[in-house]
């Protein structure tokens, strides 16, 4: 299974593979890491079927115990640092047997948790004698969903070779987007460049110190990313791409995007933790309309709703029941727009609004009130109301104090000039603290 990402590292042995807070190590020193974690694991008892965590940042211990994990035929369960505070959480949902943790020497240790993993997609997939990988989903409505993958599944698609090219691991390795921007890199011998920081100004320096070729974030990062004026302060002048996904573009912000960055392509991706990243392709630059699929994906549109159907595809939830329709096809709840063979994402159908009847798309709404000065950030929700079902309700986020009463005059106002007269907020509210999640994901709820 991991045979054809080994060919590649000793092919490109001498070259970068890893840059970072701790160095740059070739592929053959990557190699050597490799082989060092097999032995560790192999130690600790850890081998096919093993439900094991690996917790920590990308790093190149952290890269070469994940790959060696895949390759003992473990399933590994990733665990970011920004998603210890749930950790007690993951290890029961996801059933973890074994705690792989890296260390301050970067080296990985190992801690039996006394559980045994008995769940029947555990079975089935043991039975194929493959590795598995565990993502949890964002949870913001309660428990979340605990996805299990085939890895000989998830991986087909990094056999075929494409453009080596230097990449900023953005999205951290416990999210499908993060994962697929280290596979991508790894199976074509690219460099991959982990930054001191995920702030704009530890970003924008890793680019410029190691000269990141690509640059993969959230519509919310990048936002963050002009307003902190950090792309000013640095030389980016290594940058061809910047790729976007997890949460709905707004046009103005695209606007701003593609006007600060002159002769770099920003790409739109889709991708879902359930199937892996489809390959894609943005209509211009400026465009929020795009097309998706590529090999091994197909997409249909059912009443509006984009439904996909992956050979990727995960085997299922652990903890609720599958969303597959009985043909086979994921159910991703994302709205869309169709224009022939392009989409425009209008947002999740669970943040919809429904004011009377009429439906109304938070991503929408919140678009036009970032248009206006002095607004930070936006989060659009809907609140119960007796006559129409629900209204819109508005947290806003400045850069400056401003008073509450003329905040909701100014927006209330712009809205009115831009939307229909349902869509407008019958309220906005002062957020005293960010509206995005440490993974840079709008807070809606």
């Amino acid at each position: 299974m991991f045979g054809f990402l080994l060919d590649v590292f000793r092919e490109h042995a001498g070259d970068e593979a890893v840059a970072g807070p701790l160095g740059s190590e070739s592929y053959e020193r990557l190699l050597a890491r490799v082989d060092a974690a097999r032995v560790t694991l192999a130690r600790a008892g850890i081998g096919p079927g093993t439900v094991a965590t690996l917790e920590g940042d990308f790093s190149p211990g952290g890269i070469a115990g994940l790959l060696a994990l895949m390759d003992a035929g473990a399933v590994v369960a990733p665990i970011a640092p920004t998603s210890e505070h749930a950790l007690e959480r993951s290890l029961r949902l996801a059933e973890v047997e074994a705690r792989v943790r890296l260390g301050a020497d970067d080296a990985i240790r190992v801690e039996a948790t006394g559980r045994n993993a008995t769940h029947a997609l555990y079975a089935a997939l043991r039975r194929q004698g493959h590795a598995g990988l565990v993502l949890f989903t964002s949870g913001s409505t309660g428990e979340p969903k605990v996805v299990l993958h085939d890895c000989a599944r998830l991986l087909a698609k990094y056999t075929t070779r494409r453009h080596r090219i230097r990449t900023l691991l953005f999205l951290l390795f416990d999210h499908i987007g993060g994962f697929d921007t280290l596979l991508q890199a790894l199976s074509n011998a690219s460099a991959v460049i982990v930054p001191d920081d995920r702030t704009p100004e530890g970003v924008c320096a890793a680019i410029a110190r190691h000269r990141a070729e690509v640059l993969p974030a959230s519509p919310s990062f990048l936002s963050m990313l002009l307003m902190s004026g950090a792309h000013t302060r640095h030389d980016l002048s290594s940058l061809r791409y910047v790729t976007y996904g997890a949460e709905v573009m707004p046009p103005a912000l695209l606007r701003r995007l593609a006007g600060a960055f002159p002769g770099v392509t920003l790409l739109q991706k889709y991708g879902l933790t359930e199937l892996g990243t489809l390959r894609s392709h943005s209509s211009a630059n400026d465009s929020p309309w795009v097309r998706i699929g590529g090999e091994g994906y197909q997409t249909r549109v059912v009443d509006g709703l984009l439904q996909i159907r992956a050979e990727s595809s995960m085997l299922g939830y652990l903890n609720a029941p599958s969303p597959f329709t009985p043909d086979g096809w994921f159910m991703t709840g994302d709205a869309v727009e169709v224009d022939g063979e392009y989409l425009r994402i209008l947002g999740r159908v669970s943040d919809l609004i429904n004011v009377g009847g009429r439906k109304v798309y938070p991503p929408e709404v919140e678009a036009v009130i970032l248009e206006l000065d002095n607004v930070r950030e936006a989060a659009v929700r809907g609140e119960p109301h007796p006559l129409v079902g629900r209204v819109v309700v508005a947290r806003v986020a400045l850069r400056e104090p401003e008073d509450p009463r003329a905040l909701e005059r100014r927006v209330r106002e712009h809205c009115r000039s831009r939307l229909a007269p349902y869509m407008v907020p019958v309220k906005v509210e002062i957020a005293t603290g960010p509206l995005h999640t440490e993974r840079h994901k709008t807070v809606r709820r």
